[in-house]
């Protein structure tokens, strides 16, 4: 069971960045997946979510209209397209896998992780 961020970088404000996660061990079409986001010092934050079969998505309030999850089960990749960076959407980003189908952005929800990505938005 594997899931691999990738896709984080440096971005001026206003700009945008995609995020994948390539999951491996699980079929992808069977689990709601999250994406989550930390900085030092604070507890991780869910982002989106999206639940298995494209049954819905969630985003949360500080990131909607900006950010959009999807995802392709033929390739086992979940994407989250975020737009109109912020210098506070700044953090190390991370995919993870749902104990169920439904979307959450619970952290108790997920129990499987990738390892993140660096996102920076800065001048």
């Amino acid at each position: 069971l594997q899931l691999v961020e990738s896709g984080g970088g440096l971005v001026q404000p206003g700009g945008s960045l995609r995020l994948s996660c390539v999951v491996s061990g699980f079929t992808l079409d069977a689990y709601s997946i999250g994406w989550f986001r930390q900085v030092p010092g604070k507890a991780r934050e869910g982002v989106s979510c999206i639940s298995s079969n494209d049954e819905g998505t969630n985003d949360a309030d500080s990131v909607r209209g900006r950010f959009t999850i999807s995802r392709d089960n033929a390739k086992n990749t979940v994407h989250l397209q975020m737009n109109s960076l912020r210098p506070e959407d700044t953090g190390v980003y991370f995919c993870a896998r749902g104990v169920g189908r439904y979307c959450s952005l619970l952290e108790v929800d997920f129990g499987a992780w990738g390892e993140g990505t660096q996102v920076t938005v800065s001048s």
